[in-house]
């Protein structure tokens, strides 16, 4: 069986994109899933016009079905993939105390409820076979309960967190691996340009490195916990997050 076949989801942009790409130039098959399915064309074209080895996917993390329909694509186009990436989340800033009950639903659905069809979906195709690797990105607000980036999101990235354990326990016996990765802020065009230079800075200083992280140093991570050789690894969760939160 082929290992290098993976999925990569939120992957038109941003970290998604980074990992995508990464995963490629180590030989890995890439199916780029993102609700833009535009963008997510442009980068899979970069990386391979022919398609051979890169393929843009639509896919709503909300809808099991469209989990079910990148499984059968990937089965028919390159036999099924190995490695899921669960990298799609939306954040939004907003006081505690206004966020709406429709809002607080969508941002769970995206991050928390997405990382739980995906894992179920992929994971019962992986158990089939006795092979898989799941890496989820988590994040530091999930893990300190920071609201900067909105009280939903940190709730949701928590429960992915506490998904990435229970799923890794039900998976372990059958050759399947779920790992979580939980970044701190991140030197990204998207950061760049939705936080105003002054407040990036002064974030910055709150970090003990003094520095952003680096989105390819998140890639490699990815890399390390998709590898065949990462099988003893299962239910944990790297911190990336320039020693904003130790343990």
């Amino acid at each position: 069986m082929n290992q290098k076949i993976a999925l990569v989801s939120g992957a038109a942009r941003g970290l998604g994109e980074k990992i995508a790409r990464k995963l490629h130039a180590a030989g890995y098959k890439v199916a780029l899933a993102d609700i833009d399915l535009e963008h997510a064309t442009t980068v899979a074209a970069s990386l391979d016009a022919s398609g051979d080895t890169a393929l843009a996917l639509a896919l709503d993390v909300r809808r099991k079905q469209d989990f079910i329909a990148a499984c059968d694509v990937l089965e028919l186009r390159w036999g099924g993939a190995t490695v899921l990436v669960n990298n799609a989340g939306q954040s939004r800033v907003a006081a505690l105390m206004d966020i709406s009950p429709e809002e607080f639903d969508d941002v769970v659905a995206i991050n928390l409820k997405g990382t739980f069809l995906a894992c179920q979906v992929f994971g019962k195709r992986f158990a089939e076979r006795g092979y898989g690797r799941i890496v989820n990105i988590a994040s530091l607000a999930g893990q300190t309960g920071g609201t900067a980036t909105g009280a939903h999101y940190a709730a949701a990235k928590g429960g992915v967190l506490t998904l990435t354990k229970v799923f890794a326990r039900e998976l372990a016996a059958n050759g399947v691996t779920v790992n979580a990765i939980s970044p701190g802020p991140l030197d990204l065009p998207i950061v760049h340009e939705s936080v105003p230079a002054e407040k990036l800075q002064a974030i910055t200083q709150t970090i003990p490195t003094r520095s952003l992280g680096n989105a390819d140093f998140i890639a490699d991570a990815v890399l390390l916990l998709a590898s065949p050789d990462a099988g003893s690894a299962t239910g944990a969760c790297l911190d990336i997050n320039g020693g904003l939160f130790m343990r």
